[in-house]
Parts: C-alpha cells; structure tokens; sequence
C-alpha cells in the first residue's frame, strides 16, 4: 500500500523541468533543486522534508543570496515582481500591518540585521505573531555569523517544506 499522496506521486512522476519549477517556488536555489531532484521518488511526505532539509544543508552563497532575494523584509510588503507575494501575504498574516509601533521595531529590527549580517532577516512567519517574530529577530542579532547562518538556512528550509506541503495537498 503506498503511504504517498496523489501530489506527490504527481510530482515524483513530473518530467524534471516542472517537478524543478515546483521546487524554485518553495525556495529559489537552484543546486538545492537539483539535490532535491536527485532523491526522488519519494515514499511520502516526510521523506521528501527530510530530503529538502539534507538539500538546504549543503546551500552555497550564491543559492542562499538567490533564495534570500525572493522574500521581503518581515512587515514589508511583498513586491510581486521580485517577490513570491502570495506566498508571503499569507505567511505574514500574522504581522498586523495596522499596528505602527510594531511595525517600526521591526523595520528598526530588520535594519540592525542586515548592518550586523549583510542579508535580509528571515523566519518562517506562517503561524507566528508579529510580537513573536520580533522576539526571534532579537534572539538572533545575538548569534554569530555561522549559527546565524545555519539558522537563515533552517527557516527557508522550514518556508519550502510549509510551501511544498500547500502544492501537494
């Protein structure tokens, strides 16, 4: 009995230039496509995260520059020509846009980041408060340049397992 779902054995069974679309729009680094690619097919679900997040382990810069360049800053609008807005619209819901004082310790918040660590600051916002998204920003000025690292690339692996999941169901 197969323990897949009819997306995913939809996407084991796509020709390699639409499963590789599928995948930049989950998280826009190509090598780690090209990675992900390599292990299908998948038995389930689990197998597929597990080989997305063993994929994002081995980013390069330039992939992880690539990936970061698709999503906006946290509390920032998305732009639909550079961004992948739906998506964030919708992981960011929980971000009151209304609320001004969060909205500045965030922009406050996103620019410390960027001056300590040269990239956008990037969590995975689906299920989260703006208060708790501003707490993690905070905890993480504190890391050093390769933890940080580590955690820019566990939080887009989180992003695209979330968005993979959205395609399949």
């Amino acid at each position: 009995m197969s323990t897949t779902t009819p997306g995913l054995e939809a996407f084991n069974e796509a020709d390699e230039q639409q499963a590789r679309e599928q995948l930049l729009t989950c998280l826009d680094a190509p090598g780690w496509a090209d990675r992900v690619l390599a292990g299908r097919p998948y038995a389930d679900l689990g197998e597929l995260a597990a080989g997305m997040g063993a994929a994002a382990a081995t980013l390069d810069d330039a992939d992880l520059e690539q990936a970061l360049a698709r999503h906006p800053r946290i509390g920032e609008r998305a732009d639909a020509a550079k961004h992948d807005a739906d998506h964030s619209t919708r992981e960011q819901s929980g971000v009151d846009a209304s609320d001004a004082e969060l909205a500045r310790r965030l922009a406050d918040g996103n620019r410390a980041y960027e001056e300590r660590f040269g990239r956008v600051f990037i969590v995975r916002a689906a299920g989260r408060t703006g208060p708790e998204i501003l707490d993690h920003l905070r905890q993480r000025l504190d890391n050093d340049d390769d933890t940080e690292r580590a955690m820019t690339i566990d939080q887009l692996t989180q992003i695209a397992v979330l968005r993979m999941k959205e395609a399949l169901s």
